[in-house]
């Protein structure tokens, strides 16, 4: 068995043996196990990225951790080629909610959002993927490169 160290805000480790109690587990590490598997299977079932999408990153972040606020926008700057719009909202004076609007190659935009969401400080981020079929291509007149228009798969 390998054993590994993590640690927990006092408010954080509360709520998990909270968790812990309710679900009847007998210790912590029985319940970090069952989590870990259930995110395996969850990840396994998203199954391999293909294809275009749209996309809604939304997260929560303390904007008071050193430098995230700007690691953030960078890496938004970074992959400007997959943001299409970000809205930001103060929930209270120490956090915020951020919603990013991505558009572009899913295993691209899996790959921006999974960055984004392992950034130390980003709290509850979700990704919630739509898939994209092309629908037709054209030429606009005053433009002379082609571009696809894309719809939702379903």
């Amino acid at each position: 068995m390998e054993r590994f160290t993590i640690s927990l805000d006092e408010s954080l480790a509360r709520q998990f043996d909270e968790l812990i109690a309710a679900r009847g587990y007998q210790n912590r590490s029985e319940a970090v196990r069952d989590l870990i598997r259930g995110a395996i299977e969850g990840d396994s079932r998203r199954g391999p990225p293909a294809g275009y999408c749209v996309a809604n990153l939304s997260y929560v972040y303390n904007h008071h951790e050193r430098e995230l606020a700007e690691r953030l926008a960078g890496l938004q700057h970074d992959h400007h080629d997959l943001t299409v719009a970000t809205m930001h909202s103060h929930l209270d004076h120490h956090h915020c909610l951020e919603s990013v609007i991505l558009k572009g190659a899913t295993v691209e935009v899996r790959q921006f959002a999974d960055q984004l969401m392992a950034e130390r400080g980003v709290r509850h981020g979700q990704l919630n993927v739509i898939a994209l079929a092309a629908e037709h291509e054209h030429r606009h007149a005053r433009q002379g490169a082609a571009h696809v228009h894309y719809r939702p798969l379903r």
